[in-house]
């Protein structure tokens, strides 16, 4: 799961930067003031470690041709109120409107359609776009290591009085050096709160145990880093509870603040998300007839493991036509590792939630159980998918969820496929079902800080991998999407700033933002 960077673990050999431009949700006393985010759900998340799971949104009504329901005037008593109509959306139905506004028609409680019209808006804080982008460089740090030079790296984490430091940003190692210079980082004002608020700075030697060895730390604000800045001074380093001074300084060579496009700027512009699925049919999750498989499809209605995993996508997604494909079967006389999950028509694509789970349940009737487990032919179709779309337009960004139970027999080859598809619009959601040992998975899902390489050497562009085991989420109170959709608005982000595409400034063709999206009943 992303966004822990313990001490022991935070990179457990990886030595990458993590965060310094991801999503973090922290605020303070300031933010308060400009619309950043609630304080309760704040901390529930940062305590969590999960950093990026909501962004603040502000939502405002109007309403038009309301029924008269006053004898003599319009004026509401609030004692004696009148029942006008009620209506019904997905938040992620105005989001993903261009002027992030959608008009519904009221209808009776009994769906019968009534006078007037209510007009939602949403409106994300320019508090959530703010950043600070800084770069760092550190002299004369004290040595850790016997038989040559520290290989040091710095952490930075948010003070939060009622839980602790919470790490927002990493640095990538600099080896065998007392002088290191870092590339730059990004902090955003959702990670940092206020300017004023509490920083803890700390440099480590870097050991590729995951036991890192603290050089210095000292507690600062942004504030102060600016100080630093303008002033061309550097800030001392002392021992975790500074009791007592360390050797070496820290320089702030540059920092500026800045604005950053959201992923809702992204997605309100007419950017898409389109969503693929793949399930895994190997012979390891049972036999389907039998109660105890993870593929039993329950008379009474019950919902199997994979059913369980619940499609949240398809309103980012602007046809709902979703790519579905089973792996690790035996179909038509040979095993399949990417098959259309759509036996019926042959057709790769499904309509809707209903149609994934009318094919799922299908194909379970249609094709044996087999394997081996191997992820590399679906990514190597879905990033084919990615791959055909830059040919016509740069807006859309594709999601490939894949629903497993097992351990993979491919897993160099997948790799391999994974590295190469860094450099696609594509992220990939894994969900773990059953009581599999899935270490390979959080190989795959690196968030250790560690990118994925490939069998010739090239290091994944950046991070596209998700992994989630259902068991640790099942019954608690984040649930599998929320896991799932942790990492994805950074994975999106990253791509297009790194890209240089920026949202789109008019409405898409044939957009319309101030039609009712129901007709109204007669």
């Amino acid at each position: 799961m992303g966004g822990c960077f313990s001490v022991a673990g935070d990179v457990r050999g990886g030595m990458e930067a993590v965060g310094g431009g991801g999503g973090g949700r922290s605020r303070g006393d300031a933010a308060a003031q400009q619309g950043g985010p609630n304080d309760a759900v704040d901390y529930f998340f940062q305590t969590q470690g999960l950093r990026g799971l909501y962004t603040p949104v502000e939502l405002s009504f109007s309403a038009t041709k309301l029924r008269n329901t006053d004898a003599f005037s319009k004026t509401l008593k609030l004692d004696q109120q009148d029942f006008l109509g009620e209506a019904c959306c997905n938040l992620s139905e105005i989001v993903t409107k261009f002027d992030h506004s959608l008009t519904l028609n009221l209808r009776s409680d009994c769906g019968h359609g009534l006078h007037g019209t209510m007009t939602v808006h949403a409106e994300e804080s320019d508090f959530s776009r703010m950043a600070v982008e800084m770069t760092l460089h550190c002299l004369n740090l004290e040595n850790k290591d016997v038989f040559s030079k520290s290989d040091p790296f710095l952490r930075i984490s948010k003070l939060v009085e009622t839980a602790g430091p919470i790490p927002i940003c990493k640095t990538e190692v600099v080896t065998n050096n007392l002088n290191p210079v870092w590339r730059p980082i990004t902090l955003t004002s959702q990670q940092y709160g206020s300017k004023d608020n509490p920083l803890l700075v700390e440099c480590f030697d870097f050991e590729s145990s995951g036991n890192h060895e603290l050089i210095g730390a000292f507690q600062t604000t942004i504030t102060q880093l600016e100080n630093l800045y303008t002033s061309k001074s550097g800030a001392n380093f002392y021992s975790h509870k500074g009791q007592r001074k360390m050797k070496g300084q820290l320089f702030v060579d540059k920092l500026q603040e800045k604005v950053q496009h959201t992923f809702l700027d992204y997605i309100s512009s007419g950017f898409e998300l389109n969503f693929m699925v793949a399930v895994d049919f190997t012979a390891s999750n049972g036999d389907p007839r039998a109660p105890q498989s993870l593929h039993y499809i329950d008379p009474s209605g019950r919902p199997n493991s994979y059913q369980q995993v619940r499609i949240f996508l398809q309103f980012y997604d602007n046809d709902r036509r979703f790519p579905a494909w089973g792996f690790g079967a035996k179909t038509q006389g040979h095993i399949s590792h990417c098959f259309n999950l759509n036996t019926a028509t042959n057709d790769c694509e499904v309509v809707g939630v209903e149609g994934i789970m009318s094919a799922y349940t299908s194909s379970l009737y249609s094709v044996s159980l087999a394997g081996p487990t191997m992820f590399g032919p679906v990514i190597n179709k879905a990033a084919e998918i990615a791959s055909q779309s830059l040919q016509y337009l740069n807006n859309k960004y594709f999601v490939l969820l894949i629903i497993t139970d097992g351990v993979l027999t491919d897993i160099q080859e997948t790799k391999d496929t994974i590295v190469r598809a860094s450099d696609l619009p594509l992220s990939i959601l894994i969900v773990g079902v059953g009581n599999a040992d899935f270490k390979q998975m959080e190989i795959l899902d690196a968030d250790n800080g560690k990118r994925l390489e490939s069998s010739t050497g090239r290091i994944a562009t950046r991070d596209i991998v998700q992994f989630v085991p259902m068991r640790d989420v099942q019954g608690g109170q984040i649930s599998v999407v929320q896991s799932l959709l942790e990492e994805l608005p950074g994975q999106f982000l990253h791509y297009m700033r790194a890209r240089g595409i920026k949202p789109q400034q008019q409405a898409p063709p044939g957009h319309d933002a101030s039609a009712p999206v129901y007709p109204q009943h007669q």
